[in-house]
Order: C-alpha cells, then structure tokens, then sequence
C-alpha cells in the first residue's frame, strides 16, 4: 500500500501536478523538498508517476555578484519569455541560515509584475546549506514544473560561489551576470564560475554607467577569449544590458534561443542533459553511501574516540580512512 500524506495518495498528486493544479504542484515541491522518509517515499512515487511529461523545458541558469540584480533582470527578461509564448518558471535558491535554517524567500515581493502575470510561477526554496541538496531539490522541481507544463525554467542562485557549480549541472545554460567595474570585479571572481558561464550580461548599462558598462564588457569580452572554448563549440558572448529601461534584454533572449538551437542542432544539447543525469546519479550514490557510513553506531563510536583522544597527534588520516571503511563494508559484508 502507497503511504499517504493528509490522507492523500501520491497519485492524488500527480494528478494535480499534470492538470497544472499550481496549489498542488507547490504542495508537490514541498514533498521534494522534505527531509521526512516517508515524505520522500511519496515524493519518489510522485516523480515516478509524472517522469514521461518532463524534460521538454529549456533550463537556464542564472548568477551573479550581490547587488548585481538579478532579480530586476529576471523580471524583465521573464516578460519576453512570456511574451514569446512560453510558461515560466522562476526556482530562486535562497540563502539558509546555518543556525535556524531559517530563509528568506521575498523573491515574489522582488518580482511583483512578473509574479502577478498569467503562465508565471515563482518558487523560493531554501539552500539549507547543501549543496547536494540544491542539486536533488531544484532538479526534482524542475522536473515537477516541466510535468506542469512549464516549458521555460529560471534557477536564481544566491551568488557567485560553490552553490552555482551545483545549479550550472542541472540547467542547459548557464548565465552570469555582472557589473561594470570590470576590473576590480575580475579580481573577485573565480575562474572556474567563469569557465561554466556560457556567456555574461553586464547590467544596469543606463545613465552615467553606460560608459563603464561597455569598458567592462570590452574586459569581459577579452578574458573570456583567453579561456578554453566550451564543450558545446558555442563561443561564449559577453552582452549589456539595462533591466530597468528594458534594453538589451530581448538580445539576450535571442542569444540564448540561439544557443538552444546551436546545440540541438549539433547534438550537444542532448548529450548535455543525459551527462547531468548520470551525474546525478553518482552524486546520489555518494550522498547514500556517506550517509549509511556515517550513521553506523560503530564507525560513529570510533570516530567520537579519536576524536576525543588528546594523544592523537600523529594519525595517518588517509590510511586509517581507508582501514575504517574497509572494516564496516567487511562487518556489512554478510
């Protein structure tokens, strides 16, 4: 017998997430999200039930350095989108607190016109400070979405850091934006988030900061030059834009529509999405694997001694590591 949750069976769900019933699909989303057993169990059923009506979105991700704007970005370039047809999306991955877990999720008050259009569904989810779980819960609501169907998926990630390695595996393009300044914003920035990014918006390009805005995307454009061309063989582009006045913001609708076009038509884009997937996968077998480990009374009991053993002070770290999980998969062996 299905576990039910309110006295409501996962196929109770699925329905409601394929008939677009957005009260369901955000109670769905929130299955997804739990930490619960038996939540998750209903929430493996749900996805099960509606994995034949996902994955005919297109998924772009979007970063960018604190005070950037990536909502005000979002909410203009979320009006094309909907204007050209498409239903949207908005998964804003907001920032935890480490000690209350507690999140923000003001994303619909930074968003009022875009949030208040037909066809448009905002979703704040808090990070809780994993990034596998940013992986897990935005990829299994994205899919929910895409079953609901929502063929246009934005993930907004909470700034240039680790979270955003994690966000740029599960979408189909990855975009950064920043501001001008170029060159005091290259010294804050890793490599590597530019090396995922497949091409960067410089905003707020009005008033007296267009001048610096295109100085920046002239910088930009130059080290990106310098960086290996991506995978996909599409050259990544360096654009400005003004989300306030609403310029700039349709060419990069349409570069990002030219990706897609780019990639499918040399197969990338499917072999991107089937590589995500069994990413995925090994990430999910990890997470399982560690966590079988370290919920083990033994193992727990061992590593609480060494821990609390004072005269420890020369340990092999690597060699007893190895000993420790050799040991427990022996004692689990039979």
């Amino acid at each position: 017998m299905s576990p039910t949750i309110n006295n409501q069976s996962p196929k109770y769900y699925i329905d409601g997430v394929l008939q677009n019933d957005i009260a369901i699909l955000s109670r769905a989303i929130t299955l997804v999200e739990s930490t619960n057993e038996t939540h998750k169990l209903v929430a493996k059923q749900i996805l099960e039930g509606v994995l034949s009506k996902t994955g005919n979105s297109f998924r772009l991700g979007i970063t960018g350095v604190p005070g950037v704007g990536k909502s005000t970005f979002i909410e203009s370039f979320g009006k094309i989108v909907v204007e050209k047809g498409h239903k949207l999306a908005v998964l804003a991955v907001d920032p935890s607190s480490n000690k209350s877990k507690g999140s923000i999720l003001g994303d619909k008050t930074r968003m009022e016109e875009l949030s208040a259009m037909q066809n448009v569904y905002i979703r704040p989810s808090p990070s809780s400070g994993s990034l596998g779980g940013i992986a897990k819960a935005t990829y299994e609501t994205t899919l929910l979405c895409e079953a609901a169907g929502f063929d246009f998926i934005i993930v907004e990630t909470v700034g240039v850091g680790q979270s955003e390695v994690a966000v740029s595996k599960i979408t189909d393009f990855f975009l950064l934006l920043m501001l001008a300044g170029a060159g005091d914003e290259l010294q804050g920035i890793k490599r590597g988030i530019m090396e995922m990014a497949d091409s960067i918006v410089i905003t707020k390009a009005d008033g007296k900061n267009l001048e610096k805005a295109k100085a920046a995307k002239m910088e930009f454009a130059q080290a990106m030059h310098y960086l290996q061309l991506p995978e996909s063989g599409f050259v990544p582009k360096v654009e400005v834009c003004s989300a306030i006045e609403n310029k700039g913001i349709k060419e990069i609708y349409d570069l990002i529509i030219n990706y897609k076009a780019y990639t499918i038509a040399n197969d990338y884009f499917d072999k991107k999405r089937k590589d995500q997937q069994f990413e995925l996968l090994l990430g999910a077998i990890d997470d399982r694997l560690k966590a079988v480990f370290y919920d083990d009374k033994k193992i727990r009991k061992i590593l609480s001694e060494i821990k609390s053993n004072q005269n420890n002070k020369n340990l092999l770290p690597f060699g007893l590591g190895i000993d420790l999980v050799n040991e427990f998969l022996f004692r689990n062996s039979g």
